[in-house]
């Protein structure tokens, strides 16, 4: 008979030890090591408000915009990190697919959890930011996890969904880089949704990875940040809210009607 209860405890630690594994290689060799995790995102958005701040003159009439800005490239990175991370998660692994068997969303899943330690890192520097800057910090930030939450299925649905097909077609890395591209200018991270004009600031905040973006930004960094559900209309609000829930379910039929051939495509 089997015991499912030791299955999933056997493939639990299998994800946990992939991830440790994942994480400590992808910084190995470099002298800052783990660091690195930190740095980035903070030498991008120095360049960022430089840039923005002193010579394009943008974010002079929002509170704190710094931090809003920050928060803005550390929650995009997650997402862009974890769709393109996912990419090659099953092709990486093809050794192992064809010595063992396990379900293969073991392998995106420690990929995304590995990156979200990133994420982690460099949420707890923008809250020693939030600290230093003089942010002031209410109720609201209970909502968090709940944002966080919903980021993370968003991101693990499109990497589910990208995974499966890079399998059979590598071209999907080049098509997701360039949509990547356009879904950053397209998402409200260097600018203020009040630059863009009517109706289109409404049909930016459709897109779930802004909305999730400026909802982090309500209850971390100012209240006067524009939300979907602030100014929506009320027949459009729950689209980008239902929208990461329909990527998970879309990803996991994909991935699980690919999964039986990766053994054969890698």
């Amino acid at each position: 008979m089997i015991n499912f209860k030791n299955q999933k405890v056997r493939y639990f630690e299998l994800i946990k030890e992939l991830a440790v594994t994942d994480f400590k290689l992808k910084f190995q060799g470099s002298v800052l090591g783990y660091l690195w995790s930190l740095v980035k995102p903070l030498m991008l958005f120095a360049v960022l408000y430089v840039v923005f701040t002193q010579f394009l003159k943008i974010g002079g009439n929002i509170d704190h915009y710094a931090v809003y800005l920050l928060l803005g490239v550390v929650f995009w990175g997650f997402f862009s990190e974890l769709t393109a991370g996912s990419l090659d998660s099953i092709v990486s692994r093809g050794d192992l697919i064809r010595k063992i068997y396990f379900p293969r969303i073991v392998l995106v899943l420690s990929r995304g959890i590995t990156i979200f330690i990133t994420f982690m890192l460099n949420l707890f520097a923008v809250f020693l930011f939030i600290i230093f800057t003089g942010v002031d910090i209410d109720l609201k930030i209970l909502f968090l996890p709940l944002i966080i939450i919903e980021l993370f299925i968003l991101s693990l649905g499109v990497g589910l969904f990208l995974s499966s097909f890079f399998v059979k077609y590598r071209d999907i890395a080049h098509i997701w880089e360039i949509v990547l591209q356009a879904l950053f200018y397209a998402t409200p991270i260097l600018y203020p949704l009040s630059l863009v004009p009517s109706p289109y600031n409404k049909i930016l905040l459709l897109n779930p990875v802004a909305q999730v973006i400026q909802d982090a930004r309500y209850v971390m960094v100012t209240d006067q940040t524009t939300t979907a559900w602030n100014s929506l209309p009320l027949r459009f609000i729950w689209i980008p809210y239902v929208l990461p829930f329909i990527a998970l379910i879309f990803g996991l039929i994909v991935f699980n009607k690919s999964a039986a051939k990766f053994a054969e495509e890698v």
